[in-house]
């Protein structure tokens, strides 16, 4: 399977890349032996997410489904973003190659790593509302 000309956009032309300076919950998920890394910034107000921003390491796939998971993401609420699946980030891009599955999708994580540090920076425990934050499974494979 060849890339779709959506994610081959997406990986072009990212869209909300960056830092959000004082941002209010700023996650970081990925495994440095698979070489995908992301970090996501998220503005909230009264429980949406008003800014969100991503910084990448990792390779075409990884780029294009983290710009359009920020897409699916601003605007949401906080419970609305966290139904958002690395399933559905995915078929938004219109599917991506097997071989592409595993590690580049950090979407899901993320956007929990960063709202768990939100709720950490207001003394909630995140846990209760996040959920745990799981690792991608392959990458246990590659030690």
């Amino acid at each position: 399977m060849a890339y779709t000309d959506k994610v081959m956009d997406h990986f072009a032309n990212p869209r909300n890349v960056g830092e959000i300076p004082d941002a209010d919950g700023i996650g970081e998920v990925g495994n440095p032996v698979c070489g995908d890394i992301m970090k996501m910034y998220l503005k909230i107000d009264n429980g949406v997410i008003t800014d969100i921003k991503f910084k990448t390491f990792g390779c075409g796939a990884a780029i294009a489904t983290s710009s359009v998971s920020t897409e699916m993401i601003k605007g949401k609420t906080i419970e609305e973003a966290l139904k958002i699946t690395n399933k559905q980030v995915i078929d938004q891009l219109g599917g991506l190659p097997p071989a592409k599955i595993h590690c580049s999708v950090l979407a899901e994580q993320a956007v929990k790593s960063a709202i768990a540090d939100y709720y950490r920076r207001q003394g909630i425990d995140p846990e209760p509302i996040v959920g745990e934050i799981g690792d991608c499974e392959a990458c246990h494979t590659h030690f």
